[in-house]
């Protein structure tokens, strides 16, 4: 299962770093990255001006049809607003949010998104 993330200010990019699996980074410069197999996005939370590039990623090429899923990151402090950028993002391409974390996560969340990917994982397989 491929794993897809945008980052800010590199909170995001330590969470992945910590899951070793493979993954591919959105960036500012270059969105349009073609994902042609099944993926989970990570994204930070974020104003929609910031979060373009995500934006630009999802409907460019076979993007959109290949997100399976929603992970996202954010501030608790934030209340209602924690991870509002996953919680659009899932809502405007009808899947599921599957994952919330606090900043770069903690032992516990690696551990708990790992076990969440293997079972997205093991459901795409068997379909």
């Amino acid at each position: 299962m491929k794993i897809v993330f945008f980052s800010v200010t590199g909170q995001t990019r330590r969470f992945i770093s910590k899951l070793n699996l493979q993954s591919v980074e959105i960036t500012p410069t270059n969105p349009f990255i073609e994902v042609s197999e099944p993926y989970i996005l990570v994204v930070p939370t974020y104003e929609k001006e910031i979060t373009e590039p995500v934006e630009d990623f999802l409907n460019y090429s076979v993007n959109r049809q290949n997100l399976l899923a929603v992970a996202g990151t954010g501030n608790r402090n934030f209340a209602e607003l924690f991870v509002f950028t996953a919680k659009d993002i899932a809502h405007d391409y009808q899947v599921p949010l599957v994952y919330t974390f606090e900043f770069s996560g903690t032992s516990k969340d690696v551990m708990n998104f790992k076990k969440v990917v293997n079972e997205i994982d093991t459901k795409t397989i068997g379909q």
